[in-house]
């Protein structure tokens, strides 16, 4: 295991919890975001995307943050996060909880030469965990 990597995401998720989604130096320049299983589902590709991405979603959203239930690093070297989301929606008003029926997330980040080059992100965590062979 490579406490590293372990490291590296648990320190991008101090910001996400405080609600800070602002950092990108731990992002490789070329960074893939993946949304996999939201309807809808997009890559985004590079740093600029990827951050016009995350505002675009920020944006309907008040308060939105996110709370790491669980770190797993991944035979592979990736390391998978489990966690629930937060906020409520700006245009209906609906608390996220609601809104997912209870459901949590999962973001599962490949990492070269301490950077972030992929992150998948899952809106559910058994989708996440299934997809990695990984179900509880």
């Amino acid at each position: 295991m490579s406490q590293e990597n372990l490291d590296l995401v648990r320190s991008i998720y101090a910001d996400w919890e405080r609600g800070d989604w602002s950092a990108s130096n731990w992002a490789d320049p070329e960074i893939v975001l993946v949304i996999v299983d939201q309807p809808g589902a997009r890559e985004a590709n590079g740093i600029a995307a990827v951050a016009a991405y995350w505002r675009d979603f920020l944006s309907t959203w008040e308060g939105y943050r996110v709370e790491a239930r669980e770190y797993r690093e991944l035979r592979d070297g990736r390391v998978i996060v489990l966690f629930q989301a937060f906020g409520r929606s700006r245009a209906a008003g609906l608390d996220l909880k609601d809104v997912t029926k209870g459901r949590r997330g999962a973001n599962v980040f490949a990492i070269r030469n301490g950077k972030a080059i992929r992150i998948d992100a899952y809106f559910d965590e058994q989708t996440a965990l299934a997809d990695l062979g990984l179900e509880e």
